[in-house]
């Protein structure tokens, strides 16, 4: 009999190297002859790792005791980092020499470790309790730029009374998208460089350009772009000290403006920037936002051939689906590329066929869905969201599920429903998202609370029953978020009165209402939707009283005469022949001899004297000619006189 590793080489011949769904589906069917081979335990938990199941492949090598623990000792401690246990990481990092990997799992885990152990601990030497606060909210802003924010213990921006720890705190905040709240420690961390005492006027011109650039990507984002383009003009780009920070400046230049007169001067600009030394390398986040202002920058001086071939060799190596949004974004400038920058039925017709290729890219579906709204297309809108939803839940890869119940097409759905009025089948998206990530390991919130709100307005009481689950696990989890206890609240209402422990951190209903006017609401009358309003209009009957009118007919006054005269009657006999009317006179001497010659039915005139009979009253009687005297005329022959 075949061993649990033999076996398993066997079934990953037969798998691809990417292919991670399904070494994990050939680890399983090995464990299923040998639950404690290590080397299928070991693979196992690499697939899970690939796969972004990181607690899945922590209990896969706690499964199998300290000989798989010691042969994965990297694979575990990077499983334990990003499960958040920084200091089990570093532990297990530690104990691996001469591991170029552990080291940088160690010094991740060390960074975020140490800075808050320090934070805690009283400083040894004078300002170090500032240099902490500085260095440690940088860690903490690079980790949100990195999609880390788990590991981010401070959310909410404390009282930042130096410049630069106003300006991590802002980085941080616009790297979880909270724009608003970034420009405002921008400001501040401005004011504060400006009143410093311990700059001097070249640093604080250095530190205020930086300040700068940032507010320049914030109002951009926040659509300012008028704003952002003033700001842009002042800053000198000979002033910044680093060539990375220049390249950015001038892309954030470029991108604040709302239309590019000269795309081909632009594009020369980016193209004839400095060379970046290997030290100043850009960041991930950094490099591909700044790949996709390039692409589009070749659209508008249309190379299209170029970012058909560019983009095309990305989607190659990294196929769809994903949730990538630079991945998506390339797969739409790739569209791009193939419409050759044109929208509506055009656009259309040309990324279709792509659609067709690549049935499970989410970026060109969301694409061909936007433009069939913009062409005022909803059904065939429809159509392509609803296939593109059926193609990924057919497949059974984890992977593929995670983008079908992503967050953002899971809003996309939402709010495309909405406007269509389809409320069971919003309740039905909600649910069905619930059920999928609520017994994940790291679940998006975000998303579980709108599917709980989503369901708390169901009429079925499973939906309510699955809200009130959800509303429960956000509340314990984080007691103090009023949108958790809010809803704990509300969910629990209806089946339980002890709610009166969440119910203290909310906001008093007296408080709430004490600025609403009761009378003014009851006389407005029920609130009615423009959805609503077309509905009834479209369904109301026709009181019994109201008589149908007969529909005026409209003439044309290009098929009217020249000399139409709406007070005079028209003539009865218009739509006689000429000949035919009572008014006809003929031209000419011939026409009125022929004219008169016609009796139209009646005895024709001195028909007495012609056949040599007559009768009292005057009234002739037409004598009828014999056979022989018809063709007598005929039979007698001309004589030559």
């Amino acid at each position: 009999m075949a061993t649990g590793t033999q076996s398993l080489n066997a079934l990953l011949g037969k798998t691809t190297i990417d292919d991670h769904e399904e070494i994990l589906k050939a680890c399983n069917a090995s464990l299923k002859q040998s639950k404690k081979e290590s080397n299928v335990l070991h693979t196992k938990a690499v697939a899970l790792l690939k796969l972004d199941r990181y607690e899945d492949a922590l209990r896969a090598l706690e499964d199998g005791g300290e000989a798989v623990k010691s042969g994965a000792s990297l694979e575990r401690s990077y499983a334990l980092y990003k499960n958040g246990q920084l200091s089990e990481a570093n532990d297990v990092a530690k104990g691996i020499l001469d591991d170029r990997g552990a080291r940088h799992v160690e010094a991740q885990a060390v960074s975020a470790l140490l800075y808050h152990d320090l934070a805690k601990s009283h400083a040894a030497v004078d300002n170090e309790e500032n240099d902490i606060k500085i260095n440690g909210g940088a860690a903490d802003a690079q980790l949100e730029w990195s999609k880390q924010g788990n590991l981010v213990q401070r959310k909410k921006p404390a009282r930042e009374d130096l410049f630069e720890t106003a300006y991590n705190a802002a980085c941080a905040s616009i790297a979880r998208g909270d724009l608003d709240q970034g420009n405002v420690l921008l400001k501040r961390s401005r004011d504060l460089c400006n009143a410093s005492g311990d700059l001097s006027d070249e640093e604080k011109l250095t530190e205020l350009l930086l300040i700068q650039i940032q507010q320049v990507y914030v109002l951009s984002w926040q659509g300012k772009f008028a704003d952002a383009d003033r700001l842009a003009s002042q800053i000198t780009q000979k002033d910044i000290p680093d060539a990375s920070t220049q390249h950015i400046a001038l892309n954030n230049s470029v991108a604040a403006k709302t239309t590019i007169e000269n795309p081909y001067m632009a594009h020369r600009w980016l193209q004839n920037t400095k060379s970046i030394p290997e030290k100043d390398k850009f960041f991930t986040f950094q490099s591909d936002r700044i790949r996709e202002n390039d692409l589009i920058l070749d659209l508008l001086v249309f190379k299209h051939d170029g970012v058909i071939k560019s983009t095309g060799r990305t989607l190659t190596n990294h196929p769809p689906p994903s949730i990538s949004s630079h991945l998506n974004h390339i797969s739409v400038l790739n569209a791009a590329a193939h419409a050759q920058n044109q929208l509506g039925k055009f656009g259309i017709k040309h990324i279709l066929p792509l659609l067709e290729k690549r049935p499970l890219d989410v970026g060109v579906a969301m694409l061909v869905v936007q433009l069939y709204i913009l062409t005022d297309n909803r059904g065939s809108a429809a159509t392509v969201l609803e296939s593109l939803l059926k193609h990924l839940e057919s497949s059974d890869k984890t992977d593929y599920q995670d983008v079908r119940f992503a967050p953002g097409l899971v809003a996309t759905v939402v709010s495309f429903y909405s406007l269509q009025g389809r409320k069971s089948e919003i309740t039905t998206e909600f649910a069905r998202a619930a059920s999928y990530w609520r017994h994940k390991s790291k679940p998006p919130k975000s998303l579980l609370q709108a599917s709980a709100l989503g369901l708390l307005d169901s009429n079925n009481s499973e939906d309510q029953a699955i809200a009130r689950d959800i509303f429960a696990t956000l509340y314990q989890q984080d007691p103090e978020a009023k949108i958790a206890a809010a809803g704990y609240v509300a969910a629990h209402a209806l089946t339980s009165t002890s709610v009166s422990e969440q119910a203290k951190s909310l906001t008093p209903t007296s408080r709430l209402i004490s600025g609403i006017d009761v009378s003014a609401l009851e006389e407005a009358g029920v609130p009615q939707t423009k959805l609503n309003l077309d509905a009834q209009a479209a369904t109301r009957k026709r009181a019994l009283d109201e008589k149908s009118k007969p529909a005026k007919k409209r003439v044309r006054k290009s098929r009217l005469p020249k000399d139409y005269d709406p007070n005079k009657a028209p003539d009865p006999e218009r739509w006689l022949p000429l000949k035919e009317r009572s008014s006809y006179r003929p031209k000419g001497k011939k026409g009125r001899q022929k004219a008169a010659g016609l009796t139209q039915g009646g005895v024709e005139k001195g028909a007495d004297s012609a056949t040599g009979t007559g009768s009292k009253g005057g009234e002739g009687v037409i004598k009828a000619t014999g056979p022989g005297t018809a063709n007598k005329s005929k039979n007698k022959k001309k004589t030559k006189k």
